[in-house]
């Protein structure tokens, strides 16, 4: 899959632009502050629907104006598609795939995927669980819409939940509407549970693998999936984790009610991971940390290209500065065989190493 051309309208520091793309690699520098990553961030949108940066979509739209556009040509599955997204600051965004409206964003994520790599996912491994959840729902909304859909509802209802219990004091009747919240979070809990065991063995398989290579051999990655205590295995059928989950939901009705806060669900799952035996979080080093944190993002692209059959566009903004030589040299050697965007400050040796086409970016403006 690849990009060939997108055209801004008003999006961040943009105002108007189009730009065609090289099939396999494209180096965008220019100093900070530009528009360097607010590209990138383009691409990941149209992919998903989501940004990874902004909280709303009211963020991406350019201070002056009251809708932004956001037009790519893609090239994937053999086929060609128009992804579109309007975003307005006084109504709802509208998506569509070659001129027909899309319902939600799983339409865009059946076009193209994405795999963006910053600075801050080096240390993905010494934040808390939250951002190591954030890891597996980007990808796994990309690559299961089923995922996605119920991922949506699991956090509406959790809200909704919250609310409840927050205001429970004051209005004890809203504690009656509590069992069909229960029910509606251990059945899209169970579903959460399901994809993501799935989805961290296939990325213990490979992430293992690339940090064995890029530490010579000398160091073991794992990673395991951790939930809900009263799951005792995760990989069984969905109707057997959404009955364990009800279980451990129940046990914990009195402790919510009293602490007015939803303690029992896959909102605090977590990826436990480990070097040579040893809790990383705690004892990996700051090159131990990036080794692993590289690992897993390439391990992603790995499972994509496994589950659609081609290589997702890999995004890398200004990562490659951030690692020393021998990690860098690393990463160059398992970007091939799909289409590249990196991002950089100075116009330096990437061009040469890699080919492609060089894009330098100046106050919004690409040239």
């Amino acid at each position: 899959m690849r990009i060939d051309k997108l055209e801004l309208e008003s999006f961040r520091n943009y105002g108007h632009q189009n730009v065609d793309f090289d099939p396999r690699c494209n180096v965008i520098f220019g100093e900070n502050a530009q528009g360097k990553t607010n590209l990138l961030e383009a691409l990941v949108y149209l992919s998903c629907g989501r940004s990874p940066r902004a909280r709303t979509d009211r963020e991406m739209i350019g201070f002056d104006a009251q809708a932004s556009r956001l037009l790519a040509q893609v090239f994937a599955r053999d086929r060609e598609f128009r992804v579109q997204v309007d975003l307005y600051r006084d109504r709802r965004r509208k998506l569509s795939v070659n001129q027909v409206p899309a319902k939600n964003s799983a339409a865009l994520s059946q076009v193209y995927n994405t795999v963006f790599f910053c600075p801050e996912d080096l240390f993905l491994i010494r934040e808390g669980a939250a951002a190591r959840r954030r890891f597996m729902d980007a990808a796994l909304c990309q690559l299961r819409p089923r995922y996605g859909a119920a991922l949506a509802e699991y956090n509406r209802t959790y809200d909704h939940k919250t609310r409840i219990l927050r205001d429970s004091e004051e209005r004890p009747d809203l504690l009656e509407t509590l069992p069909d919240f229960n029910e509606r979070l251990v059945r899209f809990g169970a579903v959460l549970i399901h994809y993501r065991h799935q989805f961290s063995l296939r990325l213990n398989e490979y992430a293992s693998l690339h940090h064995l290579e890029c530490s010579g051999g000398k160091e073991r990655l794992e990673m395991r999936y951790q939930t809900v205590s009263s799951v005792a295995d995760p990989s069984a059928d969905i109707a057997v984790l959404t009955e364990q989950l009800r279980q451990h939901m129940e046990a914990h009705q009195a402790a919510e009610r009293a602490s007015r806060l939803c303690l029992s669900g896959p909102h605090k799952d977590d990826l436990s991971v480990t070097i040579d035996g040893r809790d990383a979080k705690q004892y990996a080093s700051q090159g131990q940390t990036r080794t692993a944190a590289l690992s897993m993002k390439l391990a992603e692209r790995e499972i994509y290209k496994n589950v659609t059959g081609e290589y997702p566009i890999l995004l890398l903004d200004d990562v490659l500065s951030e690692l020393d030589p021998k990690r860098q040299e690393f990463v160059l050697n398992r970007i091939n065989g799909g289409q590249v965007f990196i991002t950089c400050c100075e116009d330096d040796r990437l061009p040469k190493l890699l080919g492609g086409k060089v894009l330098h970016v100046c106050k919004g403006e690409l040239a």
